[in-house]
């Protein structure tokens, strides 16, 4: 049974840092695209970064500079989004996300499986920048 699980969620001040996890169960990263997105209420989903099975990393316009996707080179089980010079505007849901929908599919519409069920969505988590 796969399961992503975020952690680190919560409030910061503008201007703050904040680290998300995500950790993967029945799953490991290494060879597969892996990505985090983010939800804001009346907003759509968006890709907020992504790491593809070869490596590549992209990132949203508006975090680039300020964010950095990573994932642990070891056991392949833990992905991170390191946050930092955080803006109210980044207040949202943020899930963990893996499997080839990740970037290859408009998820515009809503994050989760209603987007896609061809890969694996965590909870997500909430983050609010005040």
């Amino acid at each position: 049974h796969v399961q992503l699980v975020e952690s680190g969620g919560g409030s910061v001040t503008a201007g703050g840092p904040l680290t998300l996890t995500c950790s993967a169960y029945g799953l490991t990263f290494g060879g597969a695209d892996v990505g985090w997105y983010r939800q804001a209420p009346g907003n759509e989903c968006e890709l907020v970064s992504r790491i593809s099975r070869d490596g590549f990393t992209t990132y949203l316009d508006s975090v680039t500079g300020r964010f950095t996707i990573s994932r642990d080179k070891f056991m392949s089980t833990l992905l991170y989004l390191q946050m930092s010079s955080l803006k109210p505007d980044d207040t949202a849901v943020y899930y963990c996300a893996a499997g080839p929908f990740v970037g290859n599919t408009d998820c515009s519409a809503g994050c989760g499986y209603r987007c896609s069920a061809n890969g694996y969505w965590g909870q997500g988590t909430q983050v609010t920048v005040s």
